[in-house]
């Protein structure tokens, strides 16, 4: 019976050690515009695990996307996504977000208009607030945005994912995704906005 139990113990501790360690996951969310679009470009960003488009902000539960697009609802387009703290830290991910969005609009993001598709950053602790809060006040007081940063900073509420046909619309869908992205004009207006640190962070 003992010898049972060692090989039994040994063969444990064999199969914890050759799986590794375990990640250091933790969470972000950051509202965009199209989240199909922030979407693709944080999965681009070297520490990012996982990606999930969906909704967050509002008063209604289990808002649809008609419901959200429509507007009235108070929820916002965003993205949560889960990263490798040991690789990538959440001051990155704040970088990558200012500079592959215009956080100088108030009315939307590039062709989409309304509420639901403005920027803003929801934190899921205080230390995440805090962060947030001094990467905004530096970026304002560099100027290189031309223009103040309305995007808001909140505290995370519930976070509802979006249909299942809404996540990883880019890899679904690539063609309608690229010309949806080309038309609205996303990448030239950031390009514009950020010069040579347009979508700095994402490969």
């Amino acid at each position: 019976m003992r010898k049972f139990f060692f090989m039994a113990a040994l063969i444990g501790s064999f199969f914890v050690s050759w799986s590794g360690p375990a990640t250091a996951s933790s969470t972000a969310i950051f509202a965009g515009g199209c989240f199909w679009c922030v979407e693709s470009d944080f999965d681009k960003v070297p520490g990012v695990l996982d990606t999930t488009s969906g909704y967050i902000g509002g008063t209604v539960k289990n808002p649809t996307y008609q419901q959200v697009s429509a507007g009235g609802t108070g929820h916002r387009e965003a993205v949560q996504i889960t990263y490798d703290s040991d690789k990538v830290s959440y001051d990155k991910l704040l970088e990558v977000f200012w500079h592959s969005v215009d956080p100088t609009d108030a009315g939307g993001q590039f062709c989409d208009r309304g509420f639901s598709y403005t920027t803003a950053i929801y934190a899921t602790s205080s230390a995440q607030a805090r962060s947030a809060e001094a990467s905004k006040k530096a970026l304002n007081a560099s100027g290189k945005a031309g223009a103040p940063i309305v995007t808001p900073i909140e505290r995370a509420a519930t976070f509802y994912p979006a249909e299942d046909y809404h996540q990883d619309y880019y890899k679904k869908s690539p063609l309608k995704y690229n010309f949806y992205r080309f038309r609205c004009g996303r990448d030239a207006r950031i390009e514009r906005l950020w010069g040579d640190d347009a979508f700095k962070g994402i490969k």
